[in-house]
């Protein structure tokens, strides 16, 4: 777990626990309108006592920094380009599906989302990578629902089991305050595609009220290159996921989805265009870049070899790469025999061989159990 010991690793995870039920009771106590919650006034006088607690803690964002998003914000161009988006969802076309669902007249879209904003939660997270999570933490923001839709998702409860809540996008400028406010180090969108207009127009508010920390869009990598056009300027960390290198793996375990590698790639290309490669600054904190994952699967089936070849000869070799090793067979892996176990030590060791082969340089390794 990214080298931490057990004893800082629990540490992190309760904390984050903590922050997460900070967040929900102060959020439906005092930010939600309309969203009353009677009898709660211990509830929320313990939250804000550890929202105080948290705060003390977290480190705040270097005071030169500035997000990209501002300037759009003074312009006016910030809330056009939310607009825009808002109307693809005419017949929608944010994803790589392009299935037409008339998502404004409330019909839902392969991803299952109407044009009605659902959140699942909202909280400080401590589990992302080092240079987002500081002392403060990152602050996350779980969308519901998913374009992707993979047979193994580890929050499959939310990509595909519709937990969440509806909410407004005042809600959720509100959410983002909030967690600028108990000392979260960004604003961590948590499969945002078929929300990016919301996403837009909830930031423009949150702009206009205060928001600084920079922007991470924390996407799967299936993403629509024209769609990344209309976020340029906007987001500040990219944080994309490169699943496969192979379209038929991709087919198989992610609902036919046999593109995704050729639109994966064209998306990190563009990617880096717009905010290059990911270094820490002098406080350790990333602030801007493109920060790729790759989860390493049992049997080959993510391609790692080739996903890590691909990388190293179409972008910079010190880009950053965090390869992951903790598949778990969830959801509907059972039912997939390549699939269902989680990967050996060898084949996490193999990975980072090959990537150092590879001459990747700005790798995230984990722990030392497995190397």
């Amino acid at each position: 777990m990214k080298g931490q010991s057990r004893r800082h690793f629990f540490k992190s995870c309760l904390n984050s626990l903590i922050a997460g039920f900070s967040s929900a009771f102060i959020f439906l106590g005092s930010g939600c309108r309309n969203r009353k919650n009677p009898g709660s006034t211990a509830y929320i006088r313990n939250s804000q006592e550890t929202e105080r607690m948290t705060a003390e803690k977290g480190a705040r964002v270097d005071s030169d920094f500035e997000p990209a998003y501002l300037s759009l914000h003074r312009s006016g161009e910030l809330k056009k380009r939310g607009e825009e988006l808002w109307n693809v969802m005419e017949a929608c076309e944010l994803c790589p599906r392009q299935c037409g669902a008339s998502r404004l007249a409330g019909e839902e879209g392969f991803c299952h989302s109407s044009s009605q904003l659902e959140i699942s939660a909202f909280h400080p997270h401590f589990g992302e990578e080092k240079p987002l999570v500081g002392r403060g933490g990152s602050g996350t923001i779980f969308l519901t629902n998913c374009s992707l839709r993979c047979v193994f998702c580890i929050n499959w409860q939310i990509s595909q089991g519709g937990e969440g809540k509806a909410r407004a996008i005042e809600d959720m400028a509100e959410m983002m305050l909030h967690l600028q406010k108990i000392g979260c180090h960004n604003i961590n969108f948590v499969t945002p595609t078929h929300y990016s207009a919301h996403i837009l127009l909830a930031v423009d508010v949150a702009a206009g009220r205060g928001l600084r920390l920079p922007l991470v869009y924390n996407t799967c990598g299936w993403e629509r290159f024209e769609i990344l056009q209309k976020l340029d300027g906007i987001v500040d960390i990219y944080l994309p996921d490169f699943k496969y290198s192979s379209g038929e793996m991709a087919a198989k375990y992610s609902s036919d989805a046999d593109a995704y590698p050729e639109i994966t790639k064209a998306a990190l290309l563009e990617m880096h265009r717009q905010v290059g490669v990911a270094k820490p600054a002098s406080d350790g904190l990333m602030y801007r870049g493109l920060m790729i994952r790759h989860l390493v699967m049992p049997n080959r089936v993510s391609g790692t070899r080739e996903v890590i070849e691909w990388i190293a000869e179409n972008l910079p070799k010190d880009t950053y790469v965090n390869l992951m090793s903790q598949y778990r067979p969830m959801y509907k892996a059972s039912d997939y025999p390549q699939i269902n176990r989680r990967i050996t030590r060898e084949e996490y060791r193999q990975a980072v061989a090959w990537a150092k082969e590879a001459g990747l340089t700005n790798l995230d390794v984990q722990g030392y159990r497995w190397l």
